[in-house]
């Protein structure tokens, strides 16, 4: 059972791992073997792509930050509902 389950998410991550040969020449140089289909139009995609990785990067930093380290130490915090403390 975990084998199987293993090399499916293998299989499912892998697939865009590499990129066709016919992609790989239509890529810039810095995207080449790693993306497929056509490639970005012009500074203005680099622009976007640069964009929301910095967006998706700050948010996982401060997803984890919160999740490790909440700071809630309210009393009558909504969490305190949830669950029982002894």
């Amino acid at each position: 059972m975990k084998k199987s389950i293993f090399i499916t998410l293998f299989s499912l991550f892998s697939i865009g791992l590499f990129a066709c040969p016919v992609c790989d020449k239509q890529q810039p140089k810095i995207l080449q073997g790693i993306a497929h289909g056509a490639g970005p139009d012009g500074n203005v995609d680099y622009a976007i792509v640069i964009g929301m990785s910095i967006i998706v990067l700050i948010t996982l930093f401060y997803s984890v930050k919160y999740i490790v380290q909440p700071k809630e130490t309210n009393s009558n915090h909504i969490k305190r509902t949830i669950l029982k403390f002894d």
